[in-house]
């Protein structure tokens, strides 16, 4: 089984390329962090964060477009994938990508003062989430 789950923060503007009229894919970076901790010797372990590429397909990738934004918290369901390229140079690079298949936005948006109010008293207006099962793969 091939299966990513990750709860990270948008580290910049998606990148988004429409290959057909209607059809797009939209790149991500990611980043995750492992809290630090203090060892009970007194040892301070430090934050480690680590970087992630991500890839939205179809709509997916037009939700990301309209949605998402640097600082944004998201919560992604994928597969991971390994490909290899050549750069300009003939240098040989390698690419570790997750291709999400899932997304939830959590991050809560300011509500602009003239917005309608949510039907239920007190429950936040959900963010949109999606699933990617328009795949091409």
């Amino acid at each position: 089984m091939n299966k990513v789950m990750l709860i990270g923060n948008v580290g910049k503007e998606p990148e988004v390329r429409y290959y057909e009229p209607d059809q797009a894919v939209a790149s991500v970076r990611l980043a995750t962090t492992e809290r630090g901790y203090t060892l009970q010797n007194g040892t301070k372990v430090p934050d480690h964060t680590d970087w992630h590429n991500l890839v939205f397909y179809r709509k997916l990738a037009k939700i990301v477009e309209q949605y998402v934004h640097v600082g944004d918290r998201l919560y992604v369901e994928g597969r991971i994938r390994y490909r290899s390229y050549d750069d300009q140079r003939g240098v040989r690079r390698y690419v570790t990508e997750i291709l999400v298949e899932n997304m939830e936005m959590l991050s809560v948006k300011a509500k602009p003062a003239d917005a309608p109010q949510s039907p239920v008293a007190g429950q936040a207006p959900t963010a949109p989430s999606a699933s990617g099962n328009d795949l091409p793969f």
